[in-house]
């Protein structure tokens, strides 16, 4: 995915509205007087919001007669999954060596403490 594809796709999902159709549309096609439906908007917007995910390669309209479903392809979103899924697993692998390194700390901590509370208690005898 490049990275003109990859703005282009965030920017469309950027829209809370467009979020909504693209939910809308994993549950199955749709035409655009169905998708307008829910909105308190005109069709013309409506269809202004689909413009935006089309050019993004999020959803198609087939060539033909009126009404035409609307369609999501999955294959953005598939490579915007992998586009994730690399940087996520690259943060969860700073955040187990993180973890490491505090449980490390920790148990250097105790003991440490450990020793200094019987160097006190030896003070205290004394």
């Amino acid at each position: 995915m490049t990275a003109d594809t990859l703005t282009r796709v965030f920017s469309a999902l950027a829209d809370p509205t467009r979020r909504d159709i693209v939910a809308r549309l994993a549950e199955g096609d749709a035409t655009v007087g169905q998708l307008a439906e829910p909105y308190r908007m005109t069709l013309q917007a409506v269809y202004k919001h689909l413009r935006v995910l089309e050019d993004a390669g999020l959803v198609s309209r087939p060539q033909g007669p009126q009404p035409r479903p609307v369609r999501l392809e999955t294959g953005v979103l598939t490579q915007m999954e992998i586009w994730i899924e690399r940087y996520r697993r690259r943060a969860e692998q700073r955040y187990r060596r993180l973890d490491a390194l505090l449980a490390t700390m920790s148990h250097i901590d105790h003991e440490d403490g450990a020793d200094d509370a019987s160097d006190h208690r030896d003070d205290h005898r004394g």
